[in-house]
C-alpha cells in the first residue's frame, strides 16, 4: 500500500501595488504658478512704494513769487506778486498764495528780485520813516558815497563838503570859513535809487532827525555833501 505525500500548501505573498509617483516635472509645473503669483505681487508692491515715494517728493504747494522788482520801502502791489507751484524744502518758508490779499499794500522791507520766492520777513506793516523824523533825498555822484552797496537800515553820515567858492577861495589864498571839522548828520538809509545809466548817479533816501531835515535837504539841493558809511552796520 502506497503513502501519499502530504504537500503543505505555500503561502504566496500578496503582490504589492506600487506607490503612484510624480515626475520632477510635474512639480515644477505645479510650482511655477506660484512664483509668478509671487512675482507679480512683489512688483505691485514695489510699484505702489514708488508711487506713494512719488507722490510724496512729488507734492508742490503754491506760495508766492516776486513778479516784477520792488525797491524797498515801495508798496507791494498784486502785479508785483505771481503764484508759483514749488516742492517746498522744510528749511524755506515762503507766503502760501492763499495770503496775496494780506501782503498787497504793504512795504517792502528789502530789494526784491523777479523771480524770488516771498518770505515774510521781505515784507513790513511799518512806515519806514519812524516818528520824529523826515525823509530827505540826496543825489550824489559816484565819488560823493562808498563803493560798498548801501543797504536799506544802513547807518550812514551825511557830511557837508566845502563848496565851489570856498574851494576857488582856497586856491586863491582868499580868506574864508572853512571849518576843520565839516558838519555831518548821522541818518538812516531808506532806499537806494538806481544808478543813471551815462552818469552813474544816485539818489539816496536818509531818514534823519526832523530838527535836521531842512537845513540838510538845502544842503543836499547844492550838492556839497557826501556820504560815509558808519563801520557799526545797520541800526
Amino acid at each position: 500500500m502506497s503513502k501519499t505525500a502530504t504537500k503543505t500548501p505555500v503561502a504566496v505573498p500578496a503582490q504589492q501595488t506600487p506607490a503612484p509617483t510624480v515626475s520632477v516635472g510635474f512639480k515644477a509645473r505645479r510650482r511655477r504658478p506660484a512664483m509668478a503669483a509671487l512675482g507679480v505681487a512683489l512688483i505691485a508692491a514695489g510699484g505702489l512704494g514708488g508711487f506713494l515715494a512719488y507722490q510724496e517728493t512729488g507734492h508742490r504747494t503754491p506760495v508766492l513769487a516776486v513778479a516784477q522788482a520792488v525797491q524797498a520801502g515801495d508798496t507791494i502791489k498784486d502785479a508785483d506778486l505771481v503764484v508759483a507751484s514749488v516742492a517746498l524744502d522744510p528749511a524755506l518758508k515762503p507766503v502760501p498764495s492763499t495770503d496775496r490779499a494780506k501782503i498787497v499794500g504793504k512795504r517792502a522791507a528789502a530789494a526784491l528780485v523777479p523771480g524770488a520766492l516771498l518770505t515774510e520777513g521781505q515784507v513790513t506793516d511799518r512806515a519806514l520813516v519812524r516818528p520824529g523824523e523826515q525823509l530827505v533825498g540826496i543825489g550824489l555822484k559816484p565819488a560823493q558815497l562808498p563803493a560798498s552797496r548801501l543797504s536799506p537800515g544802513d547807518t550812514v553820515f551825511v557830511v557837508s563838503t566845502p563848496s565851489e567858492a570856498a574851494r576857488a577861495a582856497q586856491s586863491t589864498g582868499q580868506k574864508t570859513t572853512v571849518p576843520k571839522s565839516p558838519p555831518t548828520v548821522q541818518a538812516r538809509v531808506v532806499r537806494v535809487g538806481d544808478k543813471a545809466a551815462n552818469t552813474g548817479d544816485v539818489v539816496v533816501d536818509v531818514a534823519v532827525p526832523a530838527a535836521s531835515g531842512p537845513s540838510l535837504a538845502a544842503q543836499a539841493a547844492t550838492g556839497d555833501v557826501a556820504l560815509t558809511l558808519d563801520a557799526g552796520g545797520a541800526s
